[in-house]
């Protein structure tokens, strides 16, 4: 008996050991590795699409899929970044040159300074616009910076994600009846977990996220045709501002018409608040019951909080990797209420 006790105790701690380097092994690809999984299962009816047109060949539908992904999200988010990085150094670089006092930063106070003409308020506020820029700028620049810096590493990254996702398509099933096999719940209670896992990251990502990022993208659009500069960059303000409900992109749109209105851009502030309305402001309407369904919801609070601290745990991918985390607490905790129960029952 002592013997089987201090085997198992040896196996244990062996195994505990080789986790521990296999985790420092991966742990320079698990933000490719947990973005493929996340992508695998959102893009999941794409491959089933891609079965059926294939008969059933999952080689080829697995890679069909993956291509689609690459082209659909890889190369724009490659291209956004790019962009948004450009416009964040020469906006960084002019602030830093000139000591804030940047063409958009005078013209941002003067819009201030004349919106407070119009409504004074009773407590005087006093701000350094270059300020909150400079520092917002920093941040960005520090986390994007290094990822285009290191062309290699990012080669790498965005190899490691497309063969994950080749294989989470091809594979998925395998690996899924493998850890349900390991696993010391019960098979329901390890099907349960999937599939609300499934449900929730569908819910954040093609939901709350996706209409998050169009309305970004429209934001953009609207500063580019308007006259507002640096419109990427600011669009991808929008995005995450579209996250805060009841809110949402007014916190980046009404600076932007305030800034063409007293600037002396009227016939732009009205084209810019009408495009706001109607472009960016009811496409939640429309394009989220499109995308999320029947499905799970979470509130728009909490993904705001666990969007915003994903960015600052994990960086810029913390967008995605943050509610992904906060779908997987809603999951397990929904499952240890089932269990729980069930105990309580016998």
């Amino acid at each position: 008996m002592n013997h089987q006790k201090s085997e198992l105790y040896f196996l244990l701690t062996l195994l505990a050991v080789i986790f521990v380097l296999a985790f420092f092994i991966f742990k320079p690809f698990l933000y490719a590795l947990i973005l493929a999984a996340v992508f695998a299962t959102v893009f999941e009816p794409v491959y089933k699409m891609a079965l059926a047109i294939t008969r059933e060949k999952k080689g080829l539908a697995a890679f069909l899929s993956t291509v689609f992904v690459f082209i659909v999200v890889v190369v724009p988010l490659a291209l956004l970044g790019a962009q948004i990085f450009q416009e964040a150094t020469g906006l960084y670089s002019s602030i830093i040159s000139n000591g804030g006092a940047t063409d958009f930063s005078r013209r941002l106070e003067d819009a201030v300074n004349n919106f407070k003409k119009i409504f004074p308020a009773p407590v005087e506020i006093s701000f350094d616009v270059g300020q909150y820029v400079r520092q917002g700028l920093d941040w960005l620049l520090r986390h994007l910076g290094s990822f285009f810096a290191n062309v290699a590493q990012a080669t790498v990254s965005v190899f490691i994600f497309l063969t994950a996702l080749y294989y989470l398509f091809k594979d998925g099933r395998k690996l899924k009846s493998a850890i349900i096999a390991l696993s010391p719940l019960a098979d329901t209670h390890d099907e349960a977990i999937f599939n609300k896992l499934a449900l929730t990251v569908n819910s954040v990502i093609r939901g709350t996220l996706m209409v998050a990022i169009v309305q970004g993208v429209l934001t953009a659009v609207g500063f580019t045709l308007f006259g507002v500069p640096n419109a990427a960059l600011w669009g991808s303000v929008a995005a995450i501002a579209a996250l805060i409900p009841g809110i949402g992109t007014a916190l980046v749109l009404l600076p932007a018409i305030f800034y063409l209105f007293f600037g002396g851009e009227s016939i732009s502030a009205a084209g810019l608040l009408v495009w706001g309305i109607t472009a960016v402001g009811l496409i939640d309407n429309f394009l989220g019951p499109k995308l999320v369904e029947r499905r799970i919801r979470l509130h728009p609070f909490l993904i705001l909080l666990s969007t915003l601290g994903g960015i600052v745990f994990f960086g810029p991918f913390g967008f995605l990797l943050g509610p992904l985390v906060l779908s997987l607490l809603f999951a397990l905790l929904e499952i240890y209420v089932d269990v729980s129960r069930e105990r309580d029952n016998r």
